[in-house]
């Protein structure tokens, strides 16, 4: 077995490195739908809640939108969003979406859940 030459160790290393970084990033690449979902959710609900893959809320009462879990699973979060979701929280409006920006909405959320 033939020693590694050091330049040819660190080439190999770069690409490595290079290669890992890329395929990391691209995996929270966001696609057209989804950075619309992004601005809109940001628009109405980031005066509150923290609504990227990192951030503190605004109001720290109001969670991240990507702590939400196992709710975006629920089979009627589209239809929720759609009716317009309310709280007991006073201060948190009633906001309504069309089905379309429902479902889109829900897609953005669940790709940015910390623990997928």
């Amino acid at each position: 077995m033939s020693p590694v030459k050091p330049a040819s160790w660190f080439k190999s290393f770069g690409l490595a490195l290079l290669l890992s970084v890329a395929w990391s990033t691209s995996a929270y690449a966001l696609d057209a739908e989804q950075r619309r979902s992004r601005a809109l959710l940001e628009e109405l609900c980031g005066r509150c809640h923290a609504v990227r893959t990192t951030g503190h809320s605004p109001n720290p009462l109001a969670p991240a939108f990507r702590t939400f879990g196992e709710k975006l699973y629920d089979t009627d979060m589209v239809a929720r969003l759609e009716e317009g979701i309310t709280t007991i929280h006073p201060d948190m409006p009633t906001f309504r979406f069309s089905r379309r920006e429902a479902a889109a909405a829900v897609n953005y959320l669940r790709s940015i859940q910390k623990n997928r």
